[in-house]
């Protein structure tokens, strides 16, 4: 089937008609699977109940986190409190923890130390007025303990320390991306007085498991991990809802100072990729009894399950955080086509911000030395231009081989057993799709297919498995009932590094049957696919660089019409192509076709029907059937 220049790329100009007049800039935009998961999470108490947040790759963490509080109102299972250590009466290296309501932390220290300062005997209004105003269980029974003490009663010259002091506005969650002991913990330090190393209670500092307590703590899983026992230390605190002080200094100084244990209730959500959360899974027991909720964030936006209307929401936000002009309305189609671009499918937009972000700060730096107010359609443009600029010098210097005859590919003409397969190169951190040629022989034999690139140790796995299918196929088909007396030999020309994948199985099946029917093929067509057993053509990846690399070589030899790529029909969906492939299709100078099953793709490529080519194949290993067997050189000798 030939594809139409349309269907080259998404229907972007009855896209760019649905933007909104306005827009509410949201990031969440595409996430209602995680949102759920989230709120879920925070609906739950208990020690076992955290969340782990999959992260992709563009995904603004801040901004998410930001974001959620505002749109799903977070209410903290436990409330906030002020934490103070104070002095302990009957021990000066264990202070105790007093916790009060959020924002009193200042008045009790104020009305403590009045507590202290007055007369035992006059105490009793000052004390009714404390246990009414701060309601602790902990502050009455510290109140107890120093009823009929003074300051010069307690040891040390401290009274107390405000360790978290919250807003009267507590924050909705406390990120700690920077992982480290004190950053997570918090920390005892030490002071030398006198040549004595000592601590005290302003040198207790708290981290962020203290600063969250009571509500959400937002940690960077990759970081936490490289640091070696920190998961451990973390997963006892959730456990057991205390955080214990570890004790001040190191191997060579060490001072004791045991701060009482803080109670901890809150809730903990992991960020990070899925291959941590999966190494998590497999290898801590403990990982899903205490993070049982997975909140998957997307990289896709899927126009299969939603409407495109509230993805022009993301793309205002994503406007809003790079600060840039506005956009002009001829902008809207090219910023959608590279937005699906991004996702391999037509009827997927990405949700990588900083992609985007990156994209129109680059157009708008182009606006602004033309002095443009807005970006338009041509700024955008440009930016790819420069980016296929910048990051195609290795695929320039490879087509240039070819174009040179250093490494031989044809673009025209007809050959047997030869044929153009379409790879994808990734080196140097640029990827593009260039042509290789793959060759076959037949001979007299037993019908084994020899792959010479596995022979020489240059296939990867993939790529055999690939062989022996398309092995499997030809002797399904024609050596069902009689062994063939044909062997063939398959090859990468001019490959000197491993191969690896199926993509090039349907390539490599096409130029076999070419060479066993002896039938030519046109060298301007290059094809990509996998086979099954059945001959039926599979889906495979890269489409786009694929077409796009044979496009440029057979565009820098001069177009003749007859030029062109056969994809698999399962990749239809995928094409999003280059608008100089697309502006040559519809003119009929390079065509793209999609196939379903091998019969199809060699009658594209032979031009002979399928029946006639196999009819030759079949009369060639009949005829062979019936020829005596050659001896070898030493049983006709003797």
């Amino acid at each position: 089937m030939r594809i139409a220049a349309q269907a080259l790329q998404p229907n972007l100009t009855e896209w760019a008609a649905q933007r909104p007049v306005t827009s509410a800039p949201n990031p969440l935009i595409g996430q209602q699977r995680a949102l759920h998961a989230i709120e879920q999470a925070l609906s739950i108490c208990g020690r076992y109940a955290h969340g782990f947040i999959v992260t992709p790759a563009g995904l603004r963490v801040l901004d998410v986190l930001a974001e959620l509080p505002t749109q799903q109102g977070w209410q903290s299972a436990h409330s906030q409190c002020d934490w103070l250590y104070v002095a302990n009466p009957d021990s000066a290296n264990q202070p105790l923890c007093i916790d009060v309501n959020a924002g009193q932390a200042d008045s009790f220290v104020i009305k403590l130390w009045e507590f202290l300062q007055a007369a035992v005997n006059v105490r009793q209004p000052l004390l009714e007025y404390m246990l009414e105003t701060f309601t602790s269980e902990r502050v009455k029974h510290y109140l107890e303990l120093i009823s009929d003490k003074t300051f010069d009663d307690l040891p040390g010259a401290e009274l107390a320390t405000i360790l978290v002091r919250q807003p009267a506005q507590p924050e909705p969650f406390t990120y700690c991306d920077r992982v480290t002991d004190a950053s997570l913990f918090g920390s005892i330090r030490l002071q030398s007085v006198e040549g004595t190393i000592s601590s005290d209670l302003h040198l207790i500092e708290p981290g962020a498991l203290l600063r969250a307590n009571g509500g959400v703590l937002a940690i960077d899983a990759e970081e936490l991990f490289l640091q070696p026992g920190l998961w451990r230390k973390l997963k006892y605190v959730l456990r057991t809802s205390m955080m214990h002080w570890q004790a001040p200094g190191d191997a060579h100084i060490a001072a004791y100072y045991q701060p009482e244990p803080i109670p901890v209730q809150l809730k903990v959500l992991l960020l990070g990729d899925r291959d941590i959360y999966a190494q998590l899974r497999e290898v801590d027991r403990d990982f899903d009894n205490l993070f049982p909720y997975l909140a998957d964030f997307s990289s896709h936006y899927s126009l299969a399950q939603a409407p495109l209307a509230p993805y022009f929401d993301y793309l205002a936000y994503v406007e809003r955080e790079a600060a840039v002009r506005p956009l002009a309305p001829d902008a809207i189609a090219p910023l959608l086509k590279f937005a699906t671009r991004l996702t391999d499918f037509q009827t997927e937009l990405t949700l990588d911000t900083i992609a985007l972000m990156q994209f129109l700060r680059e157009a708008n730096g182009i606006a602004a030395q033309q002095q443009q107010q807005q970006i338009c359609a041509a700024h955008l443009e440009q930016v790819l231009e420069q980016r296929k600029q910048r990051d195609g010098y290795i695929a320039e210097l490879s087509r240039r081989a070819i174009l040179e005859g250093q490494v031989y590919i044809e673009t025209c003409g007809q050959v047997i057993g030869q044929i153009n397969g379409l790879t994808v190169v990734t080196a140097g951190g640029s990827e593009f799709g260039e042509p290789s040629r793959i060759t076959a022989t037949v001979h007299y034999g037993d019908g084994d297919i020899i792959d010479i690139d596995r022979k020489s140790e240059l296939s990867g796995s993939i790529h055999t498995k690939g062989v022996m299918i398309l092995s499997a196929y030809i002797a399904n088909v024609f050596a069902r009932n009689d062994a063939m007396s044909l062997s063939a030999t398959i090859v990468f020309e001019q490959s000197y590094h491993e191969v690896d994948g199926d993509s090039a199985s349907l390539a490599e099946l096409c130029c076999l049957l070419s060479a066993l029917a002896e039938a030519p093929i046109e060298q301007g067509l290059a094809i990509t696919g996998a086979v099954d057993q059945f001959g039926r053509v599979q889906a495979i990846g890269a489409v786009n660089e694929k077409i796009e690399g044979y496009f440029a070589l057979c565009q820098a030899r001069g177009l003749t019409g007859k030029q062109g790529v056969i994809i698999p029909q399962a990749n239809l969906s995928q094409l999003n192509l280059d608008h100089e492939v697309i502006a040559a299709v519809a003119a009929e100078k390079f065509h793209i076709y999609a196939v379903e099953h091998v019969t199809a793709a060699l009658e594209l490529l032979t031009n002979e029907p399928q029946k006639q080519l196999y009819a030759k194949i079949e009369q060639r290993l009949s005829e062979l059937q019936h020829i005596e067997k050659p001896t070898s050189w030493w049983q006709r000798w003797f």
